[in-house]
């Protein structure tokens, strides 16, 4: 039993139509699915990722209309990277994101990479990556029709970073439950914290890390727009997923038990410093219920919810999403 790599991560916007807007005319990936939150119907649930949304490259959003902006802090998922293919795409970056107002750092070094820090519309956290000397888990394949040209353009996700008050207890969970193996590790860009330390699964690389951050001096965030909310790593399949379930049940850990998600199969769980950590199958996919050149046009609905379309849409603000 052995993770492929990050699936996907999920955030919140309080704003569905500008959150389309930026993540497909700014950062040019491509809208792959457009359906409810199936735990809560009422809101959209916006899929981003490459040509079909492959796992791996999928940046998700729950549309929460009223919430608060994120109060940053300790217990959270500080930061999602977005891989792009070389150094001189991050170059092209600094250009795009100035010409569109967006707030950025300078590039700098993480971990042995080059990065590019920047924040959308509502404040959330975005690393681009180099992939220049990725080694390890292949990167997607760009949209051929989005706006930024291939050699540039987003190819799926990087490390995630989490902020804890307690280290050893999630490295713990990482390493004795999940099997990630210890990287190494880089210097805090915040004075006199502790070095930040990263993980890696399956075949390593960019797009199968997590780097955790120790502060002992922040307040517990207080998730809203602009937060995250889950992030989700890669199983082959149904079989794996139930083996998984098996063993987070067996340490003692509460847990979603099977979720069928339709387009792919998961469970839920949480480790000690509170973040929720979601273990996704591969398929069966996006274009299950979708033709592949059209995905993210319409409102997608699962089976079980198609009963309830006409209910749903009512509740539901229309956004144009032909891209």
């Amino acid at each position: 039993m052995k993770f492929k790599g990050i699936h996907h991560v999920s955030a919140i916007t309080a704003a569905a139509s500008q959150n389309f807007e930026f993540y497909t005319k700014v950062l040019g990936m491509r809208l792959v699915k457009k359906t409810v939150n199936q735990d809560d119907v009422s809101v959209y649930h916006l899929f981003y990722g490459d040509e079909k949304g492959n796992p791996g490259t999928e940046l998700t959003f729950f549309e929460i209309p009223m919430a608060g902006r994120t109060r940053e802090g300790n217990n959270s998922i500080s930061a999602t990277s977005l891989r792009v293919p070389s150094d001189r795409a991050l170059e092209y970056w600094t250009g795009r994101l100035d010409e569109y107002g967006v707030e950025r750092e300078e590039i700098q070094e993480r971990a042995g990479r080059l990065t590019l820090l920047f924040r959308d519309f509502e404040g959330q956290r975005i690393i681009l990556v180099s992939d220049e000397h990725n080694e390890g888990v292949p990167g997607g394949i760009p949209w051929e029709k989005g706006p930024v040209p291939a050699e540039y353009a987003i190819i799926g996700l990087g490390p995630v970073q989490l902020t804890v008050p307690r280290v050893l207890q999630t490295v713990k969970v990482l390493t004795e439950l999940m099997g990630f193996r210890y990287k190494g590790q880089y210097a805090s860009p915040v004075d006199g914290q502790p070095d930040i330390l990263v993980f890696e699964t399956g075949e390593g690389g960019t797009g199968a890390e997590v780097h955790v951050e120790e502060r002992t001096d922040l307040p517990q965030e207080r998730l809203g727009r602009g937060g995250v909310h889950h992030v989700a790593f890669r199983v082959e399949d149904e079989e794996e997923l139930r083996s998984w379930i098996d063993r987070i049940g067996d340490v003692g850990f509460s847990n979603s038990g099977f979720v069928d998600r339709f387009y792919f199969r998961s469970l839920y769980f949480r480790e000690p410093n509170g973040i929720l950590f979601e273990v996704a199958t591969d398929g069966p996919g996006f274009d299950t219920d979708e033709h592949i050149d059209h995905l993210g046009e319409s409102l997608a609905l699962p089976p079980f919810l198609e009963p309830k379309r006409e209910q749903i849409e009512a509740n539901l603000k229309p956004i144009h999403t032909i891209q």
